[in-house]
């Protein structure tokens, strides 16, 4: 019987040198988790009983060869679109044959169709854009494959009561410009171009239309006539065109527009230099398309001055937004910890694109592996927990990096001693029945 149970033991230390040499091969294959032999003791029948006190084993058999799905250590990648799971999970892929399998392999690309690839042509799956509120994406429905759609985004016209909105301070000592000395001029929006004298501070920003077209917004702020009031004219021009009042001004005397304007609606502060209750903040400017004359639709949006100040130093402007913007080409792709794919564009803009999905299970260990670094669902392993990175158990993403094999060389050179040990000392086993038996044959 001991060449029986040499033979098994030759096995079984052949079978685990196997696992052995397969994780040393894949020590460099990302995303690889090594794998272990289990033995276990083998017993013949015996009439007497499963148990006996005489009962001699038969050998040994691999019971199970088991992958440690530990985490492995994170290497930077040049690729934005590397992904590797911080935590539990597994990419959801869908093969070319429409099955789905999982790989903690987070090396990625873009088809030509647009569509985020493995090395193997399986597609990486996620979550789409459902809806847009407030700004924020909406991520719903059924996993599906992700794909990147290179179509330039459409132009948004500056719109919106906050179109355009002003951080400045005007100079709470400035005063009217008809009574500067020298004297200058009345504000006289008929004027182009307006002479320098017969504003206090102007600035610019572009502004867009429907079609992207861009347009320069010139503003001019005038001080009004009575310093004590602290009020404020408003007027906006254009592309260079001679500006409109967007606080109502009218002229004081509309037999002799020489001496000045008034406005309806000035901006109004109060002694501490901030904008006064009561005074409007937000002032309506109006193009229509025929104004434009491109095409383009009414332009129409409000000018938010509610961050503006008067204290006692010279204009300066802190900050000018505006929400418009041209169309745009898709220039590169970002990953966030969340799992959400952005596109950049050349305008400036971002857009969500998708969302990375990943999979649990409750037995990794059950999995069946397919080869190519992906495994496969079985009744072993358990149905997939699906859902984005980083919520309940599953891990999160880090863009730009993949995550090695959890092979331990040295631990897997010592292992290879071993069981190199142990096949010679089962052979030795078996020499040491066979040198018996040839007794045994020799005897007269």
């Amino acid at each position: 019987m001991a060449f029986q149970q040499g033979l098994s033991g030759l096995n079984s230390s052949s079978r685990a040198i196997d696992v052995v040499s397969n994780n040393v091969a894949n020590a460099s294959t990302v995303g690889f988790k090594t794998g272990s032999a289990q033995f276990s003791d083998v017993f013949a029948s015996a009439l007497s009983g499963a148990t006996t006190g005489v009962q001699v084993g038969i050998g040994s058999s691999v019971n199970a060869v088991r992958q440690a799905f530990t985490q492995g250590n994170l290497a930077v990648s040049s690729n934005p679109l590397d992904m590797a799971i911080n935590g539990n999970g597994f990419f959801r892929m869908q093969r070319p044959d429409g099955s789905v399998a999982y790989t903690r392999n987070g090396q990625f690309d873009v088809d030509r169709d647009g569509f985020i690839i493995s090395a193997n042509n399986d597609r990486l799956t996620g979550f789409r854009v459902s809806s847009v509120v407030n700004g924020v994406s909406i991520f719903e429905g059924t996993p599906s494959v992700l794909q990147i759609d290179s179509t330039n985004i459409p132009p948004q016209p500056t719109r919106g009561e906050g179109g355009v909105e002003i951080t400045a301070n005007l100079d709470s000592r400035d005063v009217n410009p008809t009574t500067r000395t020298p004297p200058s001029p009345a504000f006289d929006p008929s004027a182009d171009p307006i002479p320098v004298a017969s504003y206090n501070a102007t600035t610019s920003l572009t502004v867009f239309d429907s079609l992207g077209n861009p347009h320069s917004l010139t503003l001019y702020f005038v001080r009004t006539t009575d310093p004590t009031q602290r009020s404020w004219s408003v007027w906006a021009g254009l592309n260079g065109e001679a500006p409109t009042s967007l606080t109502g001004d009218a002229p004081i005397d509309p037999a002799d527009p020489s001496q000045g304007f008034a406005p309806a609606n000035p901006l109004v502060f109060n002694a501490e230099g901030l904008i006064s209750p009561g005074s409007p903040t937000t002032f309506d400017f109006t193009r229509t398309g025929a104004d434009l004359n491109n095409g383009a639709a009414d332009l129409t949006f409000g000018v938010n001055l509610s961050r503006v100040t008067q204290f006692g130093d010279a204009f300066s402007v802190n900050r000018l937004s505006q929400n418009g913007y041209t169309t745009g080409q898709l220039t590169g792709l970002t990953v966030s910890r969340d799992g959400v794919i952005q596109g950049r564009y050349s305008n400036g803009q971002t857009q969500d694109i998708g969302k990375v999905a990943l999979a649990n299970f409750q037995s990794p260990n059950g999995l069946i592996a397919l080869g190519n670094n992906l495994w496969a669902e079985s009744p072993d392993s358990g149905q997939p927990v699906v859902g984005s990175p980083g919520t309940g158990v599953l891990g999160v993403l880090s863009a730009g990096t993949i995550e090695e094999s959890n092979v331990d060389l040295t631990q897997e050179l010592v292992q290879l001693i071993i069981q190199q040990r142990n096949y010679q000392a089962n052979a030795q086993s078996i020499r040491a029945q066979d040198q018996i038996l040839q007794t045994l044959v020799n005897l007269r």
